[in-house]
């Protein structure tokens, strides 16, 4: 059996999760509403719209979103019907679906991207000073290592 959080443990965890709730919430009503599109095509779309020739193994893509195998191809499926993406197959591996970013998709994201990161700096930048955005940083980036090192650790023990 484990101890529970401690009462600072417990006030930061929740405020943690509520923060990331209402911010995620509030920018994904934002982005419906500007650019009729969901905060999870958008993720998408960014994320190609990064990647080398706006394409991605969908493995790649499905790890890069920490996305479940059938989420990313039910998204991926209804982001083709309207012309955001397309699927390919991969000239290395002919097993392996590449997810590309079409010119409709690359627009989109462009046009979206202006006003979607004008509401991250309203809603969450200038809530923070420049030494705290500094201070998150540093935290989001240990907690990030330590799930890293968890992940690797987990993979080892289960081979």
């Amino acid at each position: 059996m484990s101890d529970w959080l401690d009462a600072q443990e417990q006030r930061t965890w929740r405020s943690f999760l509520r923060m990331h709730a209402q911010l995620t919430a509030a920018l994904a009503r934002r982005l419906k509403t500007d650019s009729d599109m969901s905060i999870s095509d958008y993720e998408v779309l960014a994320t190609l719209s990064e990647a080398p020739d706006g394409s991605l193994r969908a493995r790649e893509l499905r790890c890069e979103l920490q996305w479940e195998k059938s989420r990313l191809a039910h998204h991926i499926r209804r982001m083709e019907q309207r012309g955001y993406v397309r699927r390919d197959t991969c000239t290395d591996d002919l097993r392996a679906p590449l997810v590309c970013i079409s010119d409709t998709g690359l627009a989109a994201i462009r046009d979206a991207a202006p006003t979607h990161v004008a509401r991250v700096r309203e809603l969450f930048f200038a809530a923070l000073s420049p030494t705290q955005a500094r201070a998150l940083l540093r935290a989001t980036d240990a907690v990030l290592h330590n799930l890293d090192r968890y992940d690797t650790n987990e993979a080892t023990a289960e081979d």
